[in-house]
């Protein structure tokens, strides 16, 4: 079997400023590496259970954040960026099992996590269909326009409970819970081990139909930037326009890839 993690930071335990997600200063080693531990408990658990083959997505910021020697033996690990519309899921295809995502964040224009966003600090409001959507969001369609289903999730308890109303059956584990510029999380030590234990309990039995998203007729994007120009030039991608208000453009298509090769130039 095959499994695919796609890893970010804004949601591992404990995190609660921005200085503190960036390589390079003495904020950010410690985050870093209770991220790589976070995600080195979902591999502990999915070996356990007879994946065979682990594919670990660094995908924050980047994509050089995780120490791949904290992995266990045996992980494939994906650092830096190709460039390609799946971002985040990049290496993703049909031949994977299921996916985990690790240390992901509430949206963009939520109040539950102190760094909340989608994709981009520009963003004030990223919607499909007319729901406002996380990257968790995005990127759970990318694996279901894959046919994998999304089978577990980390991070703050605003996404994790907002996950189970869309995959009842998605593991969790909420690590974070966030107020105003504040975080209340778990002892990191605990954090890793639930992730570890709930972990192989998703992993041990067997992948509900209901991880796999429907994939509609058609996608509606709606783009709220916090700066009119910036949505002004990004209403120039072919399809795009702006709509009544001159901080947000819409693009429609009906293949969800496209959207995705929007959301690489525009987001």
């Amino acid at each position: 079997m095959k499994l695919f993690i796609s890893a970010d930071i804004e949601g591992a335990c404990g995190i609660c400023d921005w200085q503190e997600t960036n390589i390079g200063n003495h904020y950010s080693d410690y985050f870093l590496t209770q991220m790589s531990k976070e995600v080195a408990a979902v591999c502990r658990a999915a070996q356990n259970c007879g994946f065979d083959e682990i594919v670990v997505k660094d995908a924050h910021d980047t994509a050089r954040n995780i120490f791949p020697n904290l992995l266990p033996k045996g992980v494939h690990i994906i650092r830096g960026w190709s460039e390609d519309p799946l971002v985040m899921m990049s290496g993703l295809d049909k031949s994977f099992d299921a996916v985990a995502y690790t240390g992901y964040h509430s949206r963009a224009g939520s109040g539950d996590n102190p760094l909340s966003h989608t994709m981009s600090t520009k963003m004030q409001l990223v919607k499909i269909n007319g729901v406002t959507v996380s990257e968790f969001n995005i990127n759970s369609i990318i694996a279901s326009y894959y046919e994998v289903p999304s089978v577990l999730l980390t991070g703050d308890k605003s996404l994790c409970e907002s996950a189970k109303q869309i995959f009842h059956n998605i593991g969790t584990v909420a690590v974070n819970e966030g107020f105003g510029g504040a975080v209340k999380s778990m002892q990191p030590e605990d954090a890793i081990e639930l992730i570890e234990k709930t972990a192989n309990e998703i992993f041990s039995g067997e992948f509900i139909k209901d991880s796999v998203l429907p994939m509609p007729d058609s996608f509606v994007a709606e783009l709220t930037y916090k700066n009119h120009p910036t949505a002004y030039r990004k209403s120039f991608y072919p399809g795009a326009k702006l709509t009544f208000d001159p901080r947000t453009i819409a693009f429609e298509t009906k293949d969800y890839y496209e959207l995705l090769r929007f959301f690489l130039f525009v987001l």
